[in-house]
This record gives C-alpha cells, sequence and structure tokens, in this order.
C-alpha cells in the first residue's frame, strides 16, 4: 500500500516552463500531479487498461499473442507481490501548493486520463520501445 504522487510528463513541463517564464529567482518550486495513489491502485488502473486496449483492438492480440488478454484472460493475472526492500518509503509525496497559488499551476490531466494518454502512445509508437527488448522478451 506504498502511495506515490502521480504526474503526466507534459504536466511536468508545463510546470517547469511556468517556473521558467513566471517564477521568482532563486525560488524553489515543487511541480505535482495532487494525485497520491497507492501503487496497487496504480497496477490495477494498469491491468484495466490493458485489458480495454485489447478489447477495442483486436490487432494486439496477433501483436501480441502470449499477453493474458489476448488469450482472453485478464492481465491483473500477472500481478505478483513482492517483499519491500528494507528501509523503502511507504509515501513519496509533495507540497505543490506554491506552483498553483503563485503561478496558478494545475495539472491538465488526472491519472485515468494522463494514463490512457500514456499507454496510447506506447501502443501507437512500438518502434521506439520494441528495439529495447530481446526477442525473447517479445517471444513470450
Amino acid at each position: 500500500m506504498n502511495i506515490r504522487d502521480w504526474l503526466h510528463v507534459e504536466d511536468h513541463c508545463v510546470g517547469i516552463e511556468l517556473i521558467l517564464r513566471q517564477g521568482r529567482i532563486g525560488e524553489t518550486y515543487n511541480v505535482g500531479g495532487g494525485q497520491e495513489l497507492p501503487n496497487l491502485k496504480v497496477i490495477e488502473e494498469i491491468c484495466r487498461g490493458v485489458d480495454a486496449a485489447f478489447a477495442a483492438n483486436p490487432d494486439l492480440a496477433r501483436q501480441f499473442p502470449m499477453a493474458p488478454a489476448a488469450q482472453g484472460r485478464p492481465t491483473a493475472e500477472l500481478m505478483t507481490y513482492v517483499e519491500d526492500r528494507k528501509g523503502h518509503d511507504r509515501r513519496y509525496a509533495i507540497d505543490e501548493t506554491k506552483i498553483r497559488s503563485e503561478l496558478g499551476y494545475a495539472p491538465a490531466r488526472d491519472f485515468p486520463q494522463g494514463f490512457a494518454e500514456t499507454l496510447g502512445w506506447f501502443l501507437d509508437n512500438q518502434d521506439w520501445w520494441r528495439p529495447l527488448l530481446g526477442r525473447a522478451a517479445l517471444a513470450g
């Protein structure tokens, strides 16, 4: 049940640009999403998103035949629970109050929308990430 604050990369870039253009020189600003979620909830959202993508696009089953969703099974069956490493923090959080109040920053996406965009990007840009995997990983 470790908790993290989630922020889409484009929202983070917008925050950085806002700081560069309007922030006070020498000041420190935390750019956050204001969306603290347990890691387990994030993994469940990923599994649901993958299952939905496979349901919406039958070609994915041909591209990834070893995926549970390609075989009509839930992606969540891949979840495994592991022991935390020693000294692992249960919660990573930041206070983004200053950037919101001083610079008017707010992320444009909530976690479900940001994740859906990210998953869509990876599915549409396989030529970018496939070379990073070995043939054995793709074969299953």
